[in-house]
Formats: C-alpha cells, structure tokens, sequence
C-alpha cells in the first residue's frame, strides 16, 4: 500500500498551467487517502470554475502511474473549491456553477450520426477518468435513452428548498439526462418552441449535475430555439460539428459553423468530426469504401478553418451497438479506439481554448 507521502512525491510533478507551479506548492491537495481500494484525493483550486481542473485531473493520473506504478488504482478525485467566483463572474455561472466545460455537439442535418458520436464521445471522456454529463437536447427526437438502454428508466424527482430536482441516470460513467426518459419511446412529441425551449431549461437548471468536468450538450440537427435557447443559459465552452463527407451535409455544416461564430453567438468552434468516412466490411477489414465521398470533412476543415478531430468509419459494430445499447466506446477495439483518440483531441482543443481565450459568457440576444 502507498503512504500519503508517496502520493505527494507524485503530485509535485502535477504542474498547474496557469501559475505555472505544482499543486503541493499551491496548497491546492486537501485529504489524501490510500486503503486497499486505491487512491483518492481532493484537490482544492482557489476558484469554483478554474479552466483548468479537468486538465489538472487528467495529469494527475498520468502523475500517479509514472511514480507509483501502471497499477496504482486512483479511485477519486474529489473537487471542492475553496472558494465562489467574484460577484460578476457568479451571475455568469449561477446555472451548473460546478461544471468546467460545456460542450456543444451540434450537426447541420439529420442522419449524420451525431447522437452516435456524442455518445460515445462522452463514454470516452468518462473512460479517461473525467466526470461526464449528457444532456440530450435533440427534443422531438430523442434517442440518447435507446443507445444508453434506457427507455425505461423514468428519472427521480425530489424536492430542495421547494425546487424539483432531477436526478439524471448514472450509466458507463455517465450522468444522462433525456426528454425521452418523459415520454414514451413511441409517442411523437408535438410541441412549439417556446415550450420545447422551457422542457431545455428545465434539464439543464434543475437536473441534479454536480461537479463535472464536460457536460456534453446533444443539439437537434439544423439551427433552432433550441440552439439560442442553451447559449443563453449557459456559457458554452465551446462546440463540435458533426458531419458526412458527402457535399449536402457538408453545405449544411458551414452554416452550423457560422451559427456558432456569428457575433451574437460567440462560441468558439472546437473542431469538425467527419462521421461515416468510408465503409470497411467485416470480413475485409483492410478495405475502404467511400459511398459519401472521399476526404469531404478535411476539405471543410481547410475552407473554414477548423480542426478536424477525427475521422469515424462505417462500421456494423457501431450501429449495432448504438441500437444494443452497449456502444462501441466501452470497448478497445478499433471502433471503440477511434473515440478514444476523438477524445483525447478534444481535451486538447478545450485546454488549448481555455488557456488561449476568455472564458464564454452567456449570450444575451435583444430585438430593436
């Protein structure tokens, strides 16, 4: 078993990047516990959304498996900042105040696959050791409940200071939250905007999140309510473009692009995702066929200036995993791998925007 001191050893090579010193040195460790179940720690920034937490987390067990062993077992990490933003900042936060980064995945058209890629991307992002959130905001057509297997659950709603509170479902490491877990999977949902908007808000301001380091947000495809309706109640981090190499999708996902970096809106773009690159069959896995053209995501990519993160082949074990509820990123094949590395491209992206730009503010959209 390791003594708390061999921790602290570990910890010193943790450096945070915007003091530019390790976390012992900043009195940023608080309680340090070593049993037979692993590691656990609380680490203590000055500041309730410091940038920079989820990166720290993540060095943190790199730190840990270089000094202590590949078989160190840390087992939590605990937040618990020591203390609240400045007043200005607090209105800012006020809404999911413990949450780091919030992450837009958005499509400009349907059937591009991006409830497949958000999903599995947040699978991902809690497999690398990040506290993960999904919120499901496709609204008339949810399907983050099917590929989570989870049509069934109906979430618990309790009561705090005469406020209800939803608890989302804990599953594969990740807190969801869905309007299909409201209604039946074979009810269409039939509402106007203004009340899908206020169903939005109600998941995002009442849903029981707790510290998170990515709250990943499931947007409808296109541009709508929904879309204006989450930047202007959160400060969204930044947002990821999903899309097919073929030209119609591509034509929809620059306007997506520009939505996100009108004046009004202000979201930084952090990359584009091109999904169904090619197909690769099962029994050829060497073979490439590209049925929605070839190289689409990298030619937008160059034209708009945003980074392609990855790339997302057809394959029948990502459908099939999708529709099995057992998606492909809880495992390490080759699929499962590809949003392992989307991931870990993301996190780069959000650190690097974190580190480069001020922090997003709530849009605030008036009509003359």
């Amino acid at each position: 078993m390791y003594s708390t001191e061999d921790v602290l050893i570990a910890l010193r090579k943790v450096v945070h990047p915007e003091s530019g010193k390790d976390i012992v040195s900043l009195g940023m460790v608080g309680e340090v516990v070593t049993n037979k179940n692993g590691i656990s720690l609380t680490i203590t920034p000055e500041k309730s959304n410091d940038p920079f937490i989820s990166s720290v987390k993540s060095t943190i067990v790199k730190a840990i498996k270089e000094v202590l062993g590949a078989d160190a077992v840390i087992s939590e990490i605990k937040v618990q900042p020591k203390t609240t933003v400045g007043k200005k900042q607090e209105k800012k936060r006020e809404i999911l105040p413990e949450v780091v980064n919030i992450i837009a995945v958005s499509s400009g058209k349907g059937g591009v696959g991006k409830t497949t890629v958000a999903v599995n991307l947040a699978i991902a992002l809690a497999r690398m050791g990040f506290s993960v959130g999904l919120l499901d905001a496709d609204v008339f057509g949810p399907s983050v409940p099917k590929m989570f297997d989870a049509e069934k659950f109906r979430p618990e709603v309790k009561q705090e200071k005469d406020i209800d509170i939803i608890v989302p479902i804990l599953k594969y490491g990740v807190k969801v939250l869905s309007t299909g877990f409201f209604v039946d999977p074979t009810d269409a949902v039939i509402w106007r905007g203004p009340m899908a908007s206020s169903f939005l808000k109600q998941l995002i301001t009442q849903g029981e999140w707790g510290v998170l380091d990515y709250l990943l947000v499931d947007l409808p495809p296109g541009t709508s309510d929904i879309h204006l309706t989450l930047v202007q109640e959160v400060p969204v981090t930044g947002a990821i473009v999903v899309t097919t190499p073929q030209d119609v999708a591509i034509a929809d996902a620059i306007k997506g692009i520009s939505m996100f970096r009108s004046e009004k809106i202000d979201v930084p773009v952090l990359g584009l995702v091109e999904n169904m690159s090619w197909f690769t069959p099962a029994e050829l896995p060497e073979n490439k066929y590209y049925i929605f053209g070839k190289e689409g995501g990298k030619i937008l990519s160059e034209k708009m200036n945003v980074p392609l993160l990855g790339q997302i082949p057809l394959v029948q074990s990502i459908r099939e995993g999708s529709d099995n509820g057992l998606p492909v990123a809880l495992n390490d094949s080759v699929t499962g791998n590809a949003f392992m590395e989307l991931a870990r491209k993301l996190t780069e992206k959000v650190n690097q925007r974190n580190a480069e730009i001020r922090p997003t503010i709530k849009v605030e959209i008036t009509t003359n």
